[in-house]
């Protein structure tokens, strides 16, 4: 990872540039381990304290666009790992990682600001969720991949991170629905 001039935080685990540094998450935030099944391996369950303070934007945003709350936060999670200021190597930014002319498209100006960005990621689910019919599976893929991708492909594209991708968000979903 690396923090740009502007403060952005670059993660990335096939590094561009010479800038990045080896990071590893403080582990002390992470609470215990859940088995997901033979050969998913384990998934680790982080400390509440980040996701907790967006509980009340997530929580708004996801009641105003009929979207379940457990899966804006597993998108978070999969997307950001709740870190507002996060931005991917694609160019991806703030908590829900969303692309500039997706953020255009949502009316998101400030990008990083949590409310803003989680207004417009959910409000893109939404899109997503309606344009394949309710789909979950197909509505996170293209997420990930792109509605183009899913609609080439007639399903979840044959991505291996769009398909990774993929099941962390089901898993994350998954332990949100029982903490709930």
């Amino acid at each position: 990872m690396y923090r740009d001039a502007r403060g952005g935080l670059h993660f990335s685990n096939a590094p561009a540039q010479p800038s990045y540094q080896y990071y590893m998450p403080d582990w002390s935030s992470w609470k215990g381990v859940r088995s997901w099944g033979r050969g998913r391996g384990r998934l680790g369950r982080i400390d509440g304290t980040r996701r907790r303070a967006f509980d009340d934007v997530i929580r708004s945003a996801a009641l105003r666009h009929q979207v379940d709350e457990a899966l804006v936060k597993a998108v978070i999670r999969a997307e950001s790992d709740f870190v507002p200021h996060a931005v991917s190597p694609a160019g991806a930014l703030g908590l829900m990682q969303l692309m500039p002319a997706t953020a255009r498209l949502r009316n998101v100006a400030r990008w990083y600001e949590p409310k803003q960005n989680v207004e417009g990621g959910v409000s893109h689910l939404r899109h997503l969720l309606n344009r394949y019919g309710g789909n979950v599976r197909l509505a996170v893929a293209a997420y990930n991949a792109g509605e183009g991708a899913v609609d080439r492909h007639r399903g979840v594209p044959p991505f291996p991170e769009t398909q990774e991708y993929l099941s962390r968000v089901l898993r994350f979903r998954d332990l949100y629905l029982t903490q709930q």
